[in-house]
């Protein structure tokens, strides 16, 4: 059985802890599409509008908009700036990103010239959409901490609970002299940090310095196999298989050191620590598959209204991780450095997304641009972990989702002005509330305040067959990150957390032809 672990820290963007969570759920079903330049200039507000490849992965039905034949495909000049602030010092840093978040292939089958059906033509749509961009560093860094990950692992081996990956974090600890048994009763542990060696609870910790780093890679890309239909131009309808391929790949560093703290030196410990490091590696990979459906009806020629539901994507998932222990110890005046890695683990489990609906409405202003609106309706809290490999129900950690996860309404407005018949700018914005609770587990989240934004903007030109778009985008969002599992029952004041401020910016070209 899995360890039942505090679901306050859990929902707090990451954990050092590899059992699968509620964290393994929100990456992949909070989805931040990327597909064509257009599409992204314009806030993805593509329900209604139609005509462009990223329908694919929105309201299928607007692939049947086209008139013709089509080939695209986007790259894109991606940054990521992440600041930290924790324990009142501020770290950043930042990563570079290229990549191909979109290519797409429609052809258009128009209908017999001498048919009497209202059918005008069908469209068949090949290609893939990028879902989610995982490519980040970060750097927390703080002084004067006063709670320590070794507080977990001692709070863990003193309590009778099964504990989930003993040889990766615990054992570890033991093995590299961070946690002790100085008592002749068994199941006593404490660790040197400790400013008195009376007991576990309660006890304070001589303040130190924390640092904490993630290199994070991947990415979830949807191949799409769409199919729509265009009745008298007035009625459009359509259906799309997504299959997800899903590869995150995420290396951490948490370092505590304590050689700054003159009265911690100066005490009479037999053992002190100086300093350890915990390092940790992560790889999912895995494939989901959804069914999207949808419809689009032109009341006047001038209106195109939407409507789309996505099922869940049904994820079969696949972790691979370990972990390495460094320890840095001052016994009897003399330095010894001790090191100890966990077994290679490899679990595989499955995660349902939740369901979606997606309400559109878009306004052509004759040949001189049109307004785009969509309004996509998620509820995060039916997310489901199943199926584990060693028989685990996830009945507690899909419990926490549920108390910890919200409905939300995604908003997404884009317009665009022709300028001319070769020339079009255009804008986008999008506002995607949080998906966690504001209020949970008898406390005030921190992360449910806090929403993402993202402003676009762009252009297109064309000629004959052949067009070029180009978009900007950038997204800012802030949310909570603790850097350890802290047992809330330690009477230790609160667990630290940083509070990390993300700025993302991204160049989308597309080069398209049509025929």
């Amino acid at each position: 059985m899995k360890k039942i672990i505090s679901a306050f820290i859990i929902l707090l963007a990451s954990s050092p802890l590899f059992a699968q969570n509620m964290v393994d759920a929100i990456r992949l079903s909070d989805t931040r599409i990327q597909g064509t330049a257009r599409a992204t200039a314009m806030g993805n507000a593509f329900g209604a509008l139609g005509g462009d490849f990223t329908s694919a992965s929105i309201n299928p039905a607007g692939l049947g908009v086209y008139r013709s034949s089509e080939f695209v495909i986007t790259t894109q000049l991606g940054n990521t700036d992440v600041e930290a602030n924790y324990l009142g010092t501020t770290a950043s840093d930042s990563k570079f990103n290229l990549s191909v978040p979109n290519i797409g292939y429609v052809v258009n089958f128009p209908s017999s010239p001498n048919s009497t059906s209202s059918l005008v033509s069908f469209s068949l749509g090949l290609g893939y959409n990028r879902m989610n961009n995982f490519n980040m560093h970060k750097i927390i860094s703080g002084a004067g901490a006063t709670s320590s990950m070794l507080d977990q692992f001692t709070y863990n081996l003193n309590h009778p609970v099964e504990i989930m990956y003993y040889d990766a974090y615990e054992g570890l600890a033991i093995e590299t002299g961070l946690v002790y048994d100085y008592t002749d009763e068994p199941s006593v542990y404490y660790h040197d940090m400790q400013e008195t060696q009376s007991g576990i609870e309660g006890s304070k910790n001589f303040a130190h310095d924390q640092r904490r780093t993630f290199s994070q890679k991947g990415s979830q890309d949807e191949y799409t196999i769409s199919f729509a239909a265009n009745f008298n131009h007035k009625v459009y309808l359509g259906a799309t298989v997504g299959i997800q391929d899903v590869y995150y790949k995420e290396t951490s560093r948490f370092i505590e050191d304590i050689r700054g703290n003159e009265s911690y030196q100066g005490s009479d410990f037999p053992y002190k620590l100086n300093s350890y490091e915990l390092e940790s590696y992560l790889k999912t990979t895995g494939t989901g598959i959804n069914f999207k459906v949808g419809a689009i009806f032109k009341p006047i020629d001038e209106l195109r209204l939407g409507v789309a539901f996505h099922t869940p994507t049904f994820y079969d998932l696949h972790d691979s991780f370990d972990t390495y222990m460094y320890s840095n110890i001052s016994e009897d005046g003399q330095n010894v450095s001790r090191e100890a890695g966990s077994p290679y683990y490899d679990y595989d489990y499955r995660i349902d997304s939740p369901m979606k609906g997606v309400l559109s409405a878009a306004y052509i202003i004759g040949k001189a641009g049109l307004i785009s609106v969509d309004y996509e309706y998620v509820d995060y809290s039916s997310m489901k972990l199943r199926d584990a490999s060693d028989g685990w129900d996830y009945s507690y950690e899909n419990n926490d989702i549920e108390e910890a996860f919200k409905a939300v309404g995604n908003l997404r407005i884009g317009a665009e002005y022709r300028v001319n018949n070769f020339f079009s700018l255009r804008g986008g914005y999008e506002y995607l509330p949080s998906p966690y609770e504001k209020f949970a587990f008898d406390t005030n989240q921190p992360n449910g305040n806090e929403d993402t934004q993202t402003y676009a903007l762009g252009f297109g030109i064309k000629s004959g067959g052949v067009f070029f778009d180009l978009a900007y985008k950038h997204i800012a969002n802030t949310n909570h990150l603790e850097l350890y599992q802290f047992p809330s029952r330690l009477d230790l004041g609160s667990s630290p957390a940083a509070k990390m401020d993300y700025q993302k910016d991204y160049v989308s070209f597309t080069l398209g032809f049509r025929f």
